[in-house]
């Protein structure tokens, strides 16, 4: 399973090249930042001092405009928060979940071939992301929402505070105790997609959600003006099953089929 730390809005450039440091040392390397505070972050002194050597991590690292573009590829999405939320994915420690996965088929799946109209744009891929949010204001809900699970720390009741690079350092230390360890020398590298079932990653989850929201307000189920919760309730169940992108195509299928139907009521304002 292939493991991606994301950085949302950073605001100090040490924190870049700490969490580079904190990941290398676990043997992972794939850093993406969306909208940090510096555009030139990753040549800054104070982030290449804080990186330690791990000058690797910092070469690879992309940075992108938005949470979507870091999250190709993803299938479990972990947000780390301190404060829990009253709706959103459970909140959990870290070894905890981590356990519950390397129980679970998520770490055994293999991906398979799609026989669908849309199989040649899909690229199977499995991976597992970490969010960090910014030191300034922590993650936003709607970042949250989109998560399977909530991360938080064990920590002092009376002083829980942690430096983003700490807590960096702590994700990945029980991540790849869960995966094992270290039992050889031999690099971490990306698991290559076998053919076989093709786990859908959150961007594809994403434009599923927008499609069957289209869907909704079409047929008058789902009000614009007054949405509530009703798109992350859903976002949340499709979270907790764990859909594979051939069920991706059945549902944006079923989105398309009703906006077909409804397109003379509904206008022809609306995409297939």
């Amino acid at each position: 399973m292939h493991t991606r730390f994301i950085l949302i809005n950073t605001s100090h450039a040490g924190n870049v090249g700490a969490a580079a440091r904190a990941i290398k040392t676990m043997g992972f390397d794939d850093l993406v930042l969306v909208a940090p505070r510096w555009a030139n972050v990753l040549r800054r002194e104070e982030t290449i001092q804080r990186a330690s050597g791990a000058l690797d991590v910092l070469a690879k690292c992309r940075i992108v405009d938005t949470l979507d573009e870091a999250l190709d590829g993803i299938t479990h999405l972990c947000a780390t928060a301190m404060t829990p939320r009253d709706f959103g994915p459970p909140t959990v420690a870290p070894r905890e979940h981590f356990e519950m996965l390397s129980k679970s088929e998520l770490l055994a799946q293999i991906p398979r071939g799609l026989e669908t109209d849309l199989a040649s744009e899909i690229e199977p891929q499995h991976g597992i992301g970490f969010l960090f949010g910014s030191e300034r204001f922590g993650m936003r809900n709607e970042d949250v929402y989109r998560c399977h699970a909530c991360l938080s720390i064990p920590s002092n009741p009376q002083f829980g505070s942690l430096n983003i690079g700490a807590a960096i350092q702590v994700i990945a230390y029980d991540w790849r105790m869960a995966l094992g360890g270290f039992a050889s020398d031999a690099p971490t590298t990306p698991a290559s997609p076998a053919p076989d079932a093709a786990m859908a990653d959150a961007s594809q989850v994403a434009g599923m959600l927008a499609h069957l929201e289209q869907s909704l307000v079409a047929l008058e189920f789902l009000d614009p003006a007054a949405p509530k919760k009703l798109m992350p309730r859903l976002n949340q169940l499709f979270n907790r099953a764990g859909v594979t992108q051939e069920e991706i195509h059945i549902l944006r299928g079923i989105a398309k089929a009703i906006l077909r139907k409804t397109a003379p009521a509904a206008g022809d304002g609306l995409s297939g």
